[in-house]
């Protein structure tokens, strides 16, 4: 039997999260100092925390080695599957050359205007996938289609990234706050209602940083209508369903306003656009069918049909509970049962959910082979012509151009099962939590480190929601308040945990991408974090009291 604990270094919390923190320094020395790949990176870092969790946390090898191995699985099943079929899915529409047409569409309906584009693509669209689908397959769908509009590798994963923090927290249908209030034991309306107040407020001023990054000051001076409709709109919407709606659709909600009002502006308003932020397709040249429209954006108005389908049908079938009936959880050897908590109960982390059907992986396959039927029907004796063999050929490409990404994936994951059972996670938490009256202030930090160490804001309300309500009530705030935060922090770690960096090196296809993108989107991370903190540090005082929920 293994309990954690989180002052296990010498007796001393400080101790234990200063050691607790080396595995993840670690991985960024490897990767930005040394310079090593992203997956031997991962695999050093990975040895660091198995060396910790066993000689200074006192987790024995043996459960210390199945932890990993469990997070690798993890990893590869469902996260590297998810991927795999979002990179198949786009390396479909490339090899037919449909996604010569969907640029052509883009151009059109954002004026020719490369920032514009950027916008909604990134910000109004990326964000329904996030809502529908999450885990990783916006972030691959996304920053594929930027590069195919014309940005350069780097800058469409920057414009993926800060986009996609918007909508995290409500994403998969609302997920991580449902899972923060459940382990809160606050109604999950009322986590969602105050996250809804913090990270709308972030989808305010994220299209004006989106118009930086894509040309900086000019970009912002030339597009700033646009990116003050799409943030007021997107971040209303938020506001609106979390408070008022359904907070499972609130990025639904958020994203179909936010495109409907996006694209009904351009049809009155067009942006001074420089040269060099011009389409590289002219509009005003720009001659398309119906029919080539229509199969230009079919693939991913498919996604959006069948995830919409799969995570809200429940008229006369339920089909999420039936999908989710399919679920297999697999009680994981050696470590179920044998890592429990302070009471003595077997921990849930120790089960792994072997989701076969329910998963996005398996929605994005269904897709991807209803597209390539479809697209082997109409592009019979056409300059879009491909077989069947050939669109399942892509599958194999996609697994063999992906290899080094799916490593490092299942590295990082088995990185954050070591640390998460081994309790250096909590040690880095519970070490802030520890900071008295200023810990409001500090508190989505909480969330930013759950998501840079797991990838997923769900896994970092798991981790801290219940530390910040039971911290919440002894500084004297609203543990509503707390949890919310830990939710909208944890949305922008989502850009700096390397599983994000490796999904979007790999589907962007920058080899070994992962240090470029850490040096360039560490500072729009940190700076959204400042003022996440600032902002809840605010809404603890009279300042913003009037804001919290209850």
């Amino acid at each position: 039997m293994f309990t954690a604990v989180t002052n296990a270094v010498g007796g001393s919390l400080g101790l234990s999260a200063a050691t607790a923190i080396v595995p993840l320094l670690a991985f960024f020395v490897f990767l930005m100092v040394l310079k090593w790949p992203a997956h031997w990176s991962a695999l050093a870092s990975t040895v660091v925390a198995l060396l910790s969790a066993i000689f200074l946390f006192g987790m024995p090898a043996e459960l210390s080695l199945m932890a990993f191995v469990q997070g690798a699985a993890f990893g590869l099943f469902p996260i590297v599957y998810i991927i795999w079929m979002a990179v198949w899915i786009y390396d479909l529409t490339v090899a037919t050359g449909r996604f010569d047409d969907l640029r052509a569409v883009f151009s059109k309906i954002g004026r020719g205007d490369m920032r514009v584009q950027a916008m909604l693509i990134g910000f109004a669209f990326g964000g329904l996938l996030e809502a529908l689908a999450g885990f990783g397959a916006p972030i691959a769908i996304v920053a594929a289609m930027l590069v195919a509009i014309g940005l350069k590798p780097i800058k469409a994963v920057l414009v993926t990234f800060v986009a996609n923090c918007s909508p995290v927290a409500f994403g998969a249908m609302g997920i991580p706050v449902a899972t923060g209030g459940l382990l809160a034991e606050i109604p999950g309306e009322q986590v969602a209602a105050m996250a809804g107040r913090q990270v709308s407020l972030v989808a305010l001023i994220v299209p004006f940083i989106l118009a930086f990054i894509m040309d900086g000051v000019r970009g912002m001076r030339q597009t700033w209508p646009m990116a003050l409709l799409l943030g007021v709109s997107f971040g209303g919407g938020q506001f609106i369903a979390s408070n008022y709606f359904s907070f499972v659709l609130t990025d639904v909600v958020a994203c179909l306003i936010s495109l409907a009002v996006g694209v009904a502006f351009l049809r009155v308003w067009k942006p001074v656009t420089p040269q060099e932020m011009a389409s590289e397709i002219d509009p005003a040249t720009i001659v398309l069918s119906g029919k080539q429209t229509g199969l230009a954006l079919f693939p991913y108005l498919l996604i959006v049909v069948v995830f919409s389908i799969t995570s809200l049908w429940r008229l006369g079938v339920d089909i999420p509970a039936a999908l989710k009936a399919t679920d297999i959880r697999v009680e994981w050897p050696v470590t179920h049962g044998a890592v429990v908590n302070a009471e003595g109960e077997p921990v849930t982390n120790t089960i792994f959910n072997f989701n076969w059907l329910s998963t996005p992986g398996t929605i994005l396959m269904i897709c991807g082979l209803i597209t390539l039927c479809v697209y082997v029907f109409t592009g019979k004796n056409s300059k879009y012509a491909i077989s069947f063999a050939e669109g399942i050929g892509h599958l194999g490409k996609g697994a063999y151009k992906m290899r080094f990404s799916a490593l490092t994936i299942a590295a990082v994951m088995g990185l954050a099962y070591v640390m998460n059972l081994s309790g250096q996670t909590a040690s880095i938490g519970a070490f802030l939590a520890a900071t008295g009256a200023i810990f409001p202030l500090l508190s989505p930090v909480l969330g930013w480190l759950g998501t840079w160490v797991t990838g997923s804001a769900t896994s970092a309300n798991a981790l801290f929601a219940q530390m910040q309500a039971t911290t919440a009530g002894q500084v004297g705030v609203s543990p509503t308040l707390l949890v919310g935060a830990n939710t909208a922090g944890a949305t922008l770690g989502k850009m700096m945990s390397p599983q994000t960096l490796a999904i979007a090196a790999n589907a962007t296809g920058m080899q070994n991408g992962e240090r470029v993108i850490m040096s360039e989107v560490w500072k729009y991370s940190l700076g959204l974090l400042l003022y996440l903190c600032i902002l809840v540090y605010l809404q603890s005082t009279p300042v913003l009291g009037w804001m919290v929920v209850g």
